[in-house]
């Protein structure tokens, strides 16, 4: 019971001046805001450089992206260049050996096309399609007019988008 007495007496002895040192003064309330200010700030500037960072990580990935994305398409065709050039080493004058070898390296670079999805655009008897053929001239012909009669030079695409188009003649209408 003299505890409880004694803990009423000091709670009743506390001072408003006692109560005044329990808040901060403020100097020590500016000093709290500035440390908070710069530890804000400090986040700031890291955040903000992270991000600078984040930009030029990418930045250089785009351009080894863009540096390299043949890469593969390079090393099939390494083969293609290895077989023209044994071909042209070759010093028999044999007609028949000169053309199969050409017709396997034809065959070789064929299979490079397909497994890069290059695909040969021949517009023959088809209806002329300017996003796909480029007319370079007109003859008269029994096909309907506007029809692809003659290639010239054929087309190429890659994945369905046109590399260049095919150089055609097409019919015109008869007179």
């Amino acid at each position: 019971m003299e505890q409880q007495e004694n803990k009423q007496q000091e709670q009743q002895s506390t001072t408003p001046e006692q109560t005044a040192e329990v808040m901060p003064s403020m100097e020590e309330m500016l000093k709290e805001s500035e440390r908070k200010a710069q530890e804000h700030y400090d986040a700031w500037m890291y955040a903000k450089a992270e991000g600078e960072n984040i930009r030029r990580r990418a930045a250089e990935d785009v351009s080894k992206a863009q540096k390299f994305a043949v890469e593969r398409f390079s090393n099939e065709m390494l083969a293609v260049m290895d077989s023209l050039q044994a071909g042209m080493a070759v010093q028999t004058e044999n007609v028949e050996s000169f053309k199969s070898g050409m017709e396997l390296t034809l065959k070789q670079l064929s299979s490079v096309f397909e497994k890069f999805n290059i695909k040969e655009i021949n517009p023959v008897g088809e209806k002329l399609d300017p996003h796909k053929h480029q007319a370079i001239g007109m003859i008269e012909s029994e096909l309907e007019a506007n029809t692809v009669v003659n290639v010239m030079q054929k087309g190429y695409s890659l994945n369905e988008r046109v590399l260049r188009p095919a150089l055609v003649m097409v019919a015109k209408t008869k007179e």
